[in-house]
């Protein structure tokens, strides 16, 4: 399966190992599930598009602590944004490969969001949560109420802007969308912050106030772990 996945414009190029290369082997989905260690977590941090969730998982991973996390990293058709990298950022497919890893079982979750799929990779969460790592998983509202069906004893922290206005301002301000696309992720994030009450927690991110808002994702983390030393996830 994995040798199907090949990767998209300029992924592979150069001598010796690649980004690409490297990513398969992460990839490889496992044939049966997978116990991950006593007490280590899956957490996963959703959202509405502009509520600043790539700057809150910078924020997490700066934070020193004396366990330190796993962030997972997504796959997604969607292309590249300045300024992101391959198997970094995400891991780039094309909707070709990314359906093969699907029709495989090769996601934890996929939905997709705004015209793009996105995907949670089984195998890198399996991995890291065997290997007794707090795992962090940055996902839409959609893929939050999957890998929690999936996976009952995950841990849901949603995001929530100080107003619905601070919200949109901070989606015209980022100016990555065309103007569809911005109605599109105004009319989402509404229906999006409706879902709030299915998540354990709430952590409003108030505006130039991220570092806290990481301090307090670090708080529910160490809390919940303290309660379930013992809890084995299966993935």
């Amino acid at each position: 399966m994995t040798d199907a996945l090949e990767p998209m414009g300029g992924g592979a190029s150069g001598a010796g190992a690649t980004p690409w290369a490297e990513a398969r082997s992460r990839l490889a989905i496992p044939a049966t599930p997978v116990l991950g260690a006593p007490g280590a977590l899956l957490v996963i941090i959703s959202g509405p598009s502009g509520v600043g969730k790539d700057t809150i998982i910078d924020a997490l991973k700066r934070r020193a602590r004396e366990r330190d996390y796993h962030f997972a990293v997504t796959c997604t058709t969607r292309g590249l944004r300045p300024g992101e990298v391959e198997s970094v950022s995400y891991y780039f497919l094309d909707k070709r490969q990314f359906k093969a890893m699907r029709d495989a079982g090769g996601f934890l979750e996929a939905n997709e969001v705004h015209g793009h799929w996105y995907g949670t990779p089984r195998a890198e969460v399996a991995r890291a949560l065997a290997a007794g790592r707090d795992v962090i998983l940055k996902i839409d509202v959609q893929g939050a109420q999957v890998v929690k069906e999936r996976v009952p004893d995950a841990l849901l922290i949603f995001v929530v802007p100080p107003s619905l206005e601070t919200l949109f301002h901070r989606l015209k301000t980022r100016a990555t969308e065309s103007a569809d696309e911005l109605e599109l992720r105004q009319r989402n994030a509404a229906i999006e912050l409706a879902r709030q009450d299915d998540y354990d927690y709430v952590v409003v991110n108030e505006t130039g106030q991220v570092e806290r808002t990481a301090e307090r994702i670090d708080e529910i983390v160490a809390a919940e772990r303290i309660r379930n030393v013992d809890r084995r996830i299966a993935i």
